[in-house]
């Protein structure tokens, strides 16, 4: 099998997204995927994601966000593609 393509990706959540595990259901998802980063609540509602890995896993990833865990309401998500960078570990919640 040849090398995966890598990428990263900033991630907007906008919805009922906060208050319903949305972070904790976002790490333990993107660990089972390999991808590394973090994940945070951000003052007006939404939830800011950065993510690193193999393309094909970020993309599971993004097709997860558009729904969320049980108890959220995904209103929109905005993906703001990027070049690799290799600098994040593990994946995390931010606060």
């Amino acid at each position: 099998m040849g090398e995966q393509e890598k990428a990263r990706v900033r991630v907007l959540v906008e919805g009922r997204v906060q208050g319903v595990f949305f972070r904790a259901y976002t790490r333990d998802e993107a660990r089972a995927r390999g991808i590394s980063g973090w994940v945070r609540n951000l003052p007006d509602g939404r939830v800011e994601a950065l993510m690193e890995g193999d393309k094909s896993a970020l993309n599971s990833m993004l097709a997860w966000c558009h729904k969320g865990p049980p108890y959220a309401y995904v209103e929109r998500v905005d993906a703001h593609w990027q070049p690799y960078q290799g600098d994040l570990e593990d994946f995390r919640i931010r606060y």
